[in-house]
């Protein structure tokens, strides 16, 4: 049956080296005056920050920075940084960094425009009005929040992450430019990339996929097997850098489109009860969801196989599927990657109350395969 699609992604997207210079004249294109920047102190003190904000002073455009974001960006980030954007009286944001600042940078947008706080637009599609003017410029090959639908903020209250899926939260320009990713040490390379081929697997056997997410998934996740490994062997490898920044990017307008699965729900609880890297979660959780997955993606995880160089010819459905899973786990061993969740202070006694919350996370919806509390119960034993 034919049915219409609706496809979300910002209205313009620069990628490529040194795509951060183009964004002073698309700025005065917008008419746009005053900037408040969100980000966080790392990358102020890294020296990122001053890279952008000279481009902004040689542009004669005006800003303020809140460099307060945590790593899971909390309420109170969102709200202290729409306090700064009034004050400054500012009337854009430009976001800068991974994922933290991004979906911080989209919470303060919806907030400007619909008021309230921010826990009312816990969910999907909770917001009326369209954010203000972002634009969002990407330092990290992994997380891709700068091209979509998503955001999650920590409810430092109840400690969970709230997942707020809403089109009004979409930035106006996104940013990839793999110079800003040079710096980034070995680690955090590793976690982001591995949190973008989750994406592109999630992406690609959710319920939504279609064949235009597909395309983008296989192709980012065949760009992430060719190139992660070396970026995070010579962080100033340029072009494993590009590929990877392409490969985020693509991952992203694919999930941001499709859907995403239960590695991202289970993966969600974890970084809020523990305040754990969410990539990292991701990269440990990916090949325990997927063995149970696998029966329900007919010969998807082939084609992952192949796209992750390995060759299937003469495998049966399920000797491809199982080279899938190896593939996966071979890859995320060599950049370094935590074998499992007890190395990351993970506690089985908490299986019960994370399992529940998994449960009623929106990402769940979109998992090929129907899972009860229990089967959540098992994934995470499996994944200790």
């Amino acid at each position: 049956m034919l049915t219409v699609r609706r496809m979300y992604w910002p209205a313009l997207n620069l990628v490529g080296p040194g795509a951060i210079k183009e964004i002073g004249a698309e700025v005065k294109n917008l008419g746009l005056k005053k900037a408040l920047v969100i980000t966080d102190k790392i990358l102020n003190n890294l020296g990122i920050v001053k890279k952008l904000t000279d481009i902004l002073l040689e542009n004669e455009i005006e800003f303020a920075v809140y460099d307060d974001v945590q790593p899971n960006p909390t309420m109170k980030n969102c709200h202290d940084g729409l306090n700064k954007f009034n004050t400054e009286q500012c009337d854009f944001i430009i976001s800068l960094g991974g994922g933290s600042p991004q979906d911080c940078a989209k919470a303060i947008g919806i907030l400007k425009t619909n008021g309230g706080k921010i826990r009312d637009y816990e969910g999907i599609g909770q917001s009326k009005f369209k954010s203000l003017p972002i634009v969002a410029i990407n330092t990290t090959a992994g997380t891709a929040s700068e091209v979509t639908i998503n955001y999650v903020i920590t409810d430092e209250e109840r400690h969970i992450k709230m997942l707020m899926v809403d089109p009004n939260c979409l930035a106006t320009i996104s940013v990839n430019d793999p110079e800003l990713m040079v710096a980034k040490p070995a680690s955090l390379t590793a976690a982001t990339g591995m949190d973008a081929l989750t994406h592109a697997i999630e992406a690609y056997i959710t319920i939504g996929a279609f064949r235009l997410s597909d395309t983008l998934a296989l192709e980012s996740i065949k760009l992430i097997g060719e190139s992660l490994e070396s970026a995070v062997d010579n962080g100033k490898n340029i072009e494993a850098r590009s590929k990877m920044a392409w490969a985020s990017y693509i991952a992203g307008l694919s999930f941001s489109n499709a859907g995403l699965g239960i590695v991202h729900s289970m993966a969600h609880q974890l970084g809020a009860e523990y305040n754990l890297a969410h990539g990292i979660v991701n990269a440990v959780l990916l090949p325990h969801v997927e063995e149970y997955n696998m029966d329900a993606c007919g010969e998807k995880f082939r084609d992952i196989a192949e796209a992750l160089g390995v060759s299937t010819n003469g495998m049966s459905t399920i000797e491809a599927n199982n080279a899938a899973i190896n593939a996966i786990k071979s890859l995320s061993k060599k950049v370094g990657i935590p074998s499992g969740l007890k190395e990351l202070g993970v506690k089985e006694k908490d299986f019960e109350k994370l399992a529940n919350q998994a449960l009623a996370d929106a990402c769940t919806g979109g998992n090929p395969k129907q899972v009860t509390k229990e089967n959540i119960i098992e994934i995470y034993r499996k994944a200790m």
